[in-house]
């Protein structure tokens, strides 16, 4: 028995040898690409091998999209990347395997017990299994084709959860793509044609597609040599405005926290050192698709050099540039800091992404999109903006374009500020629009009478730009570090300048008096006031000549869609004071500020301009303008970017009413912003409480009336949307029960007075018998939904990271 195994090992060993050896012969009619790792391309059987001659030996995996599906709600851009990830190839037997280690959980020690221990404490990962095809003198041959052609990206996931349908990979309909497939000293790229069938049940794939049932996109994958040691991390400070990299090191002495933050930047170093002013030995270079068209291409490369500013007011000639891409350069080559051009079917999201090393934060590659309909929605603010601009001629467009070009020009900086390492600053716009970084809305002013736009964005890097910059790449002497970076935020905290980022600035109850996206004005309220007699003045001038000759009344519609919401941001901005906080990123020992209540006559003068939004008088579309919006012509349906109402195929002017009034509403009554006015009239009895709003919105909606009987509908329209978000509040789970009780009293007394005033109004019964159903069960209300808003977000600019 003991010879038949020895035998049948013995054949097994041969019949490997055999097959190598056949192996080795087929190999040499493959197409060789040398590089970072070499590999083969067998054309006969659509197959890549790759020769692995280091094992254990960490390298960069990154996963990408190269040809997208072109829908902003599906989410799959071209150019867009995927996660990086640190993998080494380890033997096992017969075959090799991908690794990826646990870099989360780490211990920087030179005790290698110490670092092995709590490296088998957390889970690694293995990526991929790969059967041997050739080993030659320890250099293993493997077949990588099944994992290169994998959904890595997670195409058919993002539509399952887009509902977009059931979709899985078909390879019989798939294939390499060759022309991106490529090989470098430090890095191999692979380009996979993938095509996914399925049942498509969404109306997004079904627009972008020729056959819905199969969506063919292109996937890439990138080996990468990482980079070497000599990267100095820096630490992070949440004061900064950089984004944070981290992990745990549990070599750390007891008495320290485990966690470690750094910023996550570029490498960047002076040719000389000790110099004021020196150039960089590796200058950070960026390079714009040159698919991108004019006056586009200028626009954006004159806006990403902005930031070579910043790197100038720390001592660096030059350490920023901004050049086109070669033209046979590929956007996804690891060796490029891209700004991609980027199309889809309808506006969307423009973002900046980066490739980091996964164990420093060092960025290896930012990678830019810009969403090419995005230009469009300035122009179209404009142009509804402009008194008669299609009045004398159909060419008056200049005016549109240059407002347009100048939001291109800010949003160019902006993307690449975050694949410089740069977040979002929201409370920039209350300092004299100290930062690209922020959300910025088009800043317009009456001029004698009329609405000028000529200074709608402004150009430059802001003040607080260069402190980021600063703050993640000056050069400081030996041991100065820590000392140098305080002193660049204690300047900064002394010039005025304010840092508040995403986290509380994002949500709908969110409660920073000063962060907002797409705000203007050192005073919000002050400046919706100005905002709402901007709108008002363009409505009233608002008439035919806002579109071109022969161009269908419906497109009138659409230009005035962005007029008739002009407001939503900034009243968002203002509701976000009630019940609002003034705080900072304090750290102890910074001297500032840490949280206050924000004081009540600032709360007041809020509540007064938000109710203004409330008001018939202000946002009912004047009667005279109706005539405009007639029912869509043939071929010019409304779309998301209509407004949306409950009377057919006709304007429904009450439901925009209803629409921009529930806008407000879900501000100013957020739960979460109840519960706060609970607490800070708590807190001190003289500050602004749920009961005084309550009052004053009541007052100023429900027991308003109006003469003319258009604008009395509107308001009763705007009354229901104020009495539906009171019984939500008087119903809310997740509040204070302080909040219930108010709201519940507030209804009880409502109820009161409608009844006392009724007499055979058939609206004040109305409500009366609402609150009567909703005192009977709570637990079954629920709001009933207005009219869904337009798109407005991106007004001009969105990110997402």
């Amino acid at each position: 028995m003991k010879n038949y195994y020895v035998l049948l090992i013995g054949l097994t060993l041969f019949s490997l040898n055999i097959l190598q050896a056949q192996f080795s012969e087929q190999k040499k009619d493959f197409k060789k690409y040398e590089g970072f790792y070499d590999f083969f391309y067998d054309e006969a059987k659509d197959k890549i091998y790759l020769e692995v001659n280091t094992l254990n030996k960490e390298f960069l995996y990154v996963y990408s999209l190269s040809s997208g599906i072109g829908s902003n709600d599906i989410g799959l851009d071209r150019g867009q990347l995927g996660n990086e990830q640190v993998v080494y190839f380890k033997k096992a037997g017969n075959k090799l395997l991908l690794v990826q280690p646990n870099l989360k959980y780490r211990a920087i020690t030179d005790n290698d017990l110490e670092r092995k221990s709590v490296e088998q404490a957390f889970a690694k990962s293995v990526l991929f299994g790969f059967p041997i095809e050739e080993d030659k003198n320890g250099i293993y041959t493997i077949d990588i084709t099944d994992f290169l052609m994998q959904d890595a990206h997670g195409v058919a996931e993002r539509l399952k959860k887009s509902q977009q349908g059931s979709y899985s990979l078909d390879k019989t309909k798939s294939a390499f793509a060759l022309d991106r497939t490529k090989a470098f000293p430090k890095n191999v790229e692979f380009d996979v044609t993938l095509t996914f069938k399925g049942e498509p049940t969404g109306s997004y794939i079904k627009s972008v597609t020729p056959n819905a049932s199969l969506v063919t996109v292109a996937e890439h994958h990138s080996f990468i040599e990482l980079p070497d040691n000599k990267y100095k991390k820096r630490e992070f400070d949440p004061r900064s405005g950089s984004y944070p990299f981290s992990y745990y090191d549990y070599a750390t002495p007891v008495e320290s926290p485990i966690l470690k933050q750094f910023i996550t930047r570029h490498r960047l170093e002076k040719k000389n050192p000790t110099a004021e002013i020196s150039e960089a030995v590796e200058p950070i270079i960026y390079y714009l698709d040159n698919g991108t068209p004019e006056p586009v291409r200028s626009t954006l490369l004159e806006g990403g050099r902005w930031w070579n500013q910043a790197f100038e007011a720390i001592g660096y000639k030059d350490a920023f540039q901004l050049v086109m891409l070669p033209d046979d350069a590929d956007p996804l080559d690891v060796r490029y800091n891209v700004i991609q051009w980027v199309h889809r079917s309808t506006r969307g999201w423009s973002y900046g992404s980066s490739i980091t090393d996964p164990r420093t934060g060092e960025i290896i590659k930012g990678h830019v999109s810009l969403g090419s309909l995005r230009i469009r929605q300035d122009i179209l603010i404009a142009q509804a903006l402009m008194n008669k601009p299609f009045a004398e001629r159909d060419d008056n467009y200049q005016p549109m374009l240059e407002m347009a070009i100048a939001r291109i020009r800010q949003l160019s900086a902006h993307e690449i500020g975050h694949t410089l390492g740069f977040a979002h600053n929201y409370a920039a716009s209350t300092t004299d629009m100290a930062s690209v970084m922020d959300y910025p809305h088009p800043q317009f002013s009456m001029v004698d009478g009329k609405i000028d736009f000529s200074k709608a964005y402004e150009t430059g890097i802001g003040d607080w730009d260069k402190v980021t910059v600063a703050y993640s790449y000056q050069d400081f002497a030996k041991n100065e570090e820590k000392k140098g970076l305080n002193a660049i935020l204690d300047k900064a905290k002394a010039d005025g300048l304010r840092y508040i980022t995403d986290q509380d600035a994002r949500p709908q109850g969110s409660a920073h008096v000063l962060a907002h996206l797409w705000d203007n004005g050192t005073n919000v309220s002050k400046e919706l006031d100005e905002m709402l007699n901007i709108r008002k003045t363009a409505i009233n001038n608002f008439s035919v000549d806002n579109i071109q000759d022969g161009t269908p009344y419906s497109v009138l519609e659409d230009v005035f869609v962005p007029l008739y919401f002009f407001h939503r941001y900034q009243t968002e901005g203002v509701a976000k004071i009630i019940g609002g906080l003034e705080y900072n990123y304090a750290v102890k020992g910074d001297g500032q500020q840490t949280v206050e209540i924000a004081d009540k006559a600032i709360q007041e003068e809020a509540l007064k301009a938000v109710l203004k939004t409330l008001d018939a008088n202000e946002i009912a579309i004047p009667k005279n303008k109706l005539s405009l919006f007639p029912p869509r012509a043939f071929g010019t349906p409304r779309t998301r970017e209509s407004i949306n109402g409950k009377t057919g195929i006709s304007f429904d002017a009450l439901s925009a009413v209803e629409t921009a009034s529930d806008m407000t509403l879900l501000f100013l009554l957020h739960p979460e912003r109840a519960s706060r006015l609970i607490q800070q009239k708590a807190i001190e009895v003289n500050n602004l409480g749920l009961d005084e709003v309550l009052n004053e919105l009541i007052s100023a909606t429900i027991h308003k009336k109006h003469k003319d009987t258009y604008l009395n509908e509107a308001q009763t329209i705007i009354n229901f949307r104020v009495l539906f978000h009171i019984m939500n509040l008087a119903g809310h789970t997740e509040v204070h029960p302080q909040v219930n009780a108010i709201a519940s009293q507030k209804l009880k007394e409502l109820s009161f007075q409608l009844v006392k005033d009724s007499g055979s109004n058939a609206i004040y019964a109305e409500m009366i018998k609402r609150i009567k159903e909703f005192n009977e069960h709570p637990e079954l209300f629920k709001i009933i939904p207005s009219p869904q808003i337009p798109d407005g977000s991106p007004i001009g600019m969105g990110c997402f990271h």
